[in-house]
């Protein structure tokens, strides 16, 4: 039996018709960019997220690089982040010539420590000034200490950008009610990438806030810091969502609530299929309503690459996310980290595997996977 990774068709078949005909309107239209299909995703994702302001841009990244370009954040300005995510989390941080400083992850949740970040606050009061930013990632589709990231932030002024590339429809029991992921911090900033829950047919990204003024200039920003067209205020740069990729989230949008359930099932399968493993399942921090489960990880905690190996030879997909913590990458080496730093990241990144848990996968698929993990331990 073959078990993909991700089945993309899967998703896709039932909704093909319903997608080649938005794909149609709009080259009828020939309003292949800033089309009306944009504006009408942006007023739905503000309406599902919770905001008062959604603005489509190219791509998960461009999404966080406009957050921190609105934010005036630049050369000196430190952010601090994780340094276990998708390269993009940090790699925007040096575009801007602003200072990546990271502070280790929780290593049940693998979501940035809010103890981690007080501490390192206490232990640098010299550099506190120039911290302009926190960006706290959601990672595989679980919301991180929000409560408690915030209440460090607020009193010292510094913004928090949530990285909820990983986590559109994901919540959090806040102690001022359930919040939805990218509806906390300053901003938020979500990736259409196709493998996401949410997933455009190609690059595609969001911002979100409830500051006017930052709402603004982000759409100012994404067209080249031009209103009205050809005079520029600020410099910006190309981020504009294109409108055949907001003509196909539309149709999928509908349903994304129906693929986040499947996903919760068969994470609950999973949960039951693995208890007897020696591999540990993924924590719930919340509950597992407030979890979308873009990955399903597990952690080995002896000979992951070899299980990995073993799941590829039965025809099993699998993926290392992430198997090189920011610290440990030789573009950042110029920040003077070394091996060890960082512990609990550098631990994710050697025992930890990414399981198939697309909402369409079968029942008979995952008890394959779970019966060749067993093998593998001689079960």
């Amino acid at each position: 039996m073959r078990v993909p990774l991700l089945d993309i068709n899967a998703q896709v078949e039932p909704i093909r018709h319903e997608i080649m005909s938005a794909i149609e309107g709009v080259m009828n239209s020939c309003r292949f960019v800033m089309g009306p299909e944009v504006l009408e995703l942006e007023e739905r994702l503000a309406d599902y997220v919770g905001s008062r302001h959604a603005i489509g841009v190219s791509s998960g990244t461009d999404a966080l690089l406009v957050a921190l370009m609105a934010l005036d954040i630049g050369h000196g300005d430190i952010v601090l982040t994780s340094p276990y995510s998708f390269f993009a989390t940090v790699g925007v941080i040096s575009r801007l010539n602003a200072r990546p400083i990271f502070i280790d992850i929780n290593p049940d949740t693998y979501n940035i420590d809010p103890e981690a970040i007080a501490q390192w606050l206490k232990d640098n009061p010299q550099l506190v000034g120039q911290v302009k930013a926190i960006i706290p990632v959601h990672l595989y589709g679980q919301c991180a200490e929000m409560d408690k990231i915030l209440a460090i932030a607020d009193p010292l002024g510094i913004a928090v950008i949530e990285d909820a590339a990983q986590a559109i429809g994901a919540t959090y029991p806040s102690i001022s009610g359930t919040k939805s992921a990218g509806n906390m911090g300053a901003i938020g900033c979500f990736s259409f990438f196709p493998s996401k829950n949410l997933g455009a047919m190609g690059d595609g990204g969001l911002v979100t806030t409830n500051d006017q003024k930052l709402a603004d200039k982000i759409r100012k920003l994404r067209n080249h810091g031009s209103e009205p067209k050809y005079y520029h205020s600020l410099i910006g740069g190309n981020f504009r969502l294109d409108t055949l990729q907001a003509a196909v989230l539309l149709v999928k949008l509908p349903h994304l609530e129906s693929w986040h359930q499947g996903r919760r099932e068969n994470a609950a399968r999973y949960d039951e299929l693995l208890a007897d493993s020696p591999v540990k399942t993924p924590m719930i921090r919340w509950s597992r309503e407030n979890h979308i489960y873009n990955q399903y990880i597990i952690c080995v905690p002896e000979k992951r690459d070899e299980l990995r190996a073993h799941l590829q030879q039965r025809d099993i997909v699998t993926e290392v996310y992430y198997p090189v913590p920011f610290h440990e990458q030789e573009c950042f080496a110029y920040l003077g980290y070394k091996l060890g730093d960082f512990p609990k990241s550098e631990y994710a990144a050697r025992h930890t595997l990414a399981l198939p848990i697309y909402s369409e996968i079968t029942r008979e698929m995952q008890e394959y996977v779970a019966k060749v993990i067993s093998e593998f331990y001689g079960k």
